[in-house]
């Protein structure tokens, strides 16, 4: 029935879509979601074009990165795929997911994101370590880089972004750069604080 895989999945999401009165979240992610998926770019790739062109504009794309598992965003690369797509991508982070090696489990600080990053992308999801109690560390740091992003942010317009504000506004947005140090020193602080608090908890 379609000339390409691209143009099936496309008509099927976009049928879906509407179907559901078009809400202001639908996210569709692609085959290609990431640079090394793509052939021969993300840029070149005749099925990202396809789905570019195909997929109504208000879906959302999700995208990891230059890997399954990306170890840096840059906005150069943010830029490729939004040019392709049409529009910006959702980032479906996968740095801290340990559910392809279970005897690793990641404790360190949000990092490797370029600054001034939010502008770029429509959204961005954190996939977590499977064991729950692991990810004090990672959801903290992210929460202070998204603090620390919301006074750079170029697009104060962007989807969601007035609700965050306010969030960021109580909470005190900082003027300077994020720093994955200084988030992992505040994360392990408030984090030994839990554990202490839970200790004293009856049946503790």
């Amino acid at each position: 029935v379609f000339p390409s895989l691209a143009q099936a999945q496309a008509s099927v999401a976009n049928e879906v879509y509407q179907e559901l009165g078009q809400p202001s979240i639908f996210l569709f992610c692609p085959t290609e979601y990431c640079s090394s998926l793509c052939s021969p770019s993300p840029s070149l790739s005749c099925y990202l074009q396809t789905i570019g062109q195909e997929l109504l504009p208000g879906i959302g794309v999700i995208w990891t990165g230059p890997k399954v598992v990306s170890q840096e965003l840059s906005a150069v690369l943010l830029e490729e795929v939004e040019a392709v797509l049409r529009r910006r991508p959702l980032i479906w982070d996968n740095l801290y997911a340990n559910d392809y090696d279970c005897r690793r489990v990641f404790l360190g600080p949000y990092m490797g994101r370029a600054p001034g990053l939010m502008s770029r992308l429509h959204g961005l999801l954190l996939n977590p370590n499977c064991e729950l109690q692991a990810n004090f560390i990672p959801i903290h740091t992210l929460g202070t880089w998204f603090r620390s992003e919301l006074g750079s942010c170029a697009h104060p317009d962007h989807a969601g972004m007035e609700a965050v504000a306010a969030l960021g506004d109580s909470q005190g947005v900082q003027d300077r750069s994020y720093s994955p140090e200084e988030a992992l020193e505040l994360a392990l602080r408030d984090w030994v604080a839990e554990i202490n608090q839970q200790a004293l908890e009856p049946g503790r």
